[in-house]
Parts: structure tokens; sequence; C-alpha cells
């Protein structure tokens, strides 16, 4: 078997010709287009990594910030609950009932510490004395007064009370 000889019509040649020209071309132009696509993606990732490191510097002075707004925080812990015992109920032989509404008065009269921080509490136990010492209770006809025998304050204001006649 033999090829045909094609190569010696001119309608074949220009044929070929033009066939090995489109190839060329298209292949230049494939590679421009590559090239340009290759130089828009690298300036994509160029900026992106550019972003990157900024996000990532402004998290850290988030997380910087966060971390000092914690310490802050942990600084200024706030009163959640008061305690207020009455020591000595078993000296004047009250029951518990008249005890516990004691109790739950003086609680009552210094409720607004709740949600205070600690510090504005510290600065204001002089007051929360005052308000314990002035108040007189009243039980079975008898007067009473209220004396702090110790004070905590943390989250929780602990608060230790002795009871007398009032004089």
């Amino acid at each position: 078997m033999r090829i045909p000889p094609f190569y010696r019509r001119p309608a074949w040649q220009r044929l070929f010709a033009g066939m090995a020209i489109g190839g060329a071309i298209s292949w230049c132009i494939f590679i421009y287009i590559f090239g340009v696509w290759q130089e828009e993606h690298t300036a994509l990732i160029e900026k992106q990594s550019e972003k990157i490191v900024d996000l990532e510097n402004e998290k850290k002075i988030w997380q910087e910030e966060y971390k000092e707004i914690n310490k802050r925080t942990i600084e200024q812990l706030t009163i959640q609950k008061i305690n207020i015992k009455i020591t000595n109920s078993e000296k004047y032989k009250l029951d518990s009932l008249s005890v516990s509404e004691i109790e739950d008065s003086v609680r009552d009269d210094i409720s607004m510490m709740i949600a205070k921080d600690m510090d504005t509490v510290y600065k204001s136990r002089e007051l929360i004395k005052k308000i314990i010492h002035i108040k007189t209770v009243k039980i079975q006809d008898k007067r009473y007064k209220l004396k702090i025998k110790e004070m905590v304050i943390f989250t929780t204001l602990s608060i230790q009370l002795e009871i007398e006649f009032e004089e």
C-alpha cells in the first residue's frame, strides 16, 4: 500500500500549510490566554494572601482586646446573691419563722447591692452597716436591734448578724 501523491497538488499543499499555520496561531493564542489567566489568578492570590495577613493581624488585636476586657471583668465581679444569718437567736429563744422574717427583711433592705460590682459594694459597706444598725425589729412585743458580727464581700454578700434588746 502506498500513500497517494497529494503533495504534488497545490490545493492539498495549501490545506496542510493552513493546518500547520492555524495550529501555530491557535497555540500562540492559547499561550497568550493562559498567560493572562495566570497573571489574573496570581494577582488574585497575592491580594487574598495580603487580606489574610490583615485579617490575622486584626484577629490578634481583637483577641488581645477580648483578653483585656476579660481581665477587667474578672477584676470587677458583681454581687450575685445576699446571704443573711442571725447567729444568736437561741439566746432570746426566737422561733425559726421570726428569724427567717428578720433575715428576709434585712435582705430586702440591702437588695440594691445585687448586680453591683464588688468595688462599689466594698466602698458602700459603711452604708450597709448603717442600714442594718438603724433597723429595729419588733417580735412578740419586744424590740430588738441588729448588730453586724461579720461581713464578707465576694460574689455572694454574706452577713452574720447578732440580735440584741433595744434600750
